[in-house]
């Protein structure tokens, strides 16, 4: 039995370790399509985010994908555009790990996968695959 008197949720340190232990198992053709995409790692989403996505709670997100996806790539100029970014929402994600049964580390590929996926305009199907390979991977 594990002695849980002395745990501790992740840091944000430890959180993007894990974060980027998720990403290095996605298939690498997958990877190398995400070049220039910016991985954040932060406790909540900002309150513009919320109030944009009308959202009761910082809770109610776990991820978000910001920028401008592949399909409408060139579709705004250049100048001024932030880079793509994927957020990953640190104290949302714990809570939905303390809530459900599932590995920390899988929950973090999900979101990732379908975050990363919205910047490609994947299926629900595609993302599904990219997962099941990063299991593949992680076994």
């Amino acid at each position: 039995m594990t002695d849980w008197t002395s745990a501790k949720a992740p840091s944000i340190d430890e959180f993007e370790t894990i974060a980027a232990k998720a990403y290095a198992d996605l298939p690498e053709r997958f990877r190398k399509l995400c070049e220039g995409v910016i991985l954040r790692v932060v406790d909540f989403p900002e309150r513009d985010v919320l109030d944009e996505m009308e959202l009761e709670s910082p809770f109610d997100i776990l991820g978000l994908f910001t920028g401008v996806g592949m399909a409408m790539d060139g579709a705004a100029p250049e100048t001024g555009r932030m880079p793509n970014s994927v957020f990953l929402y640190r104290r949302p994600i714990l809570d939905y790990w303390a809530e459900h049964d599932e590995a920390l580390g899988a929950i973090i590929t999900h979101v990732l996968v379908h975050e990363i996926g919205h910047h490609f305009g994947l299926s629900d199907a595609d993302m599904e695959a990219i997962e099941a390979a990063a299991d593949e991977a992680r076994s």
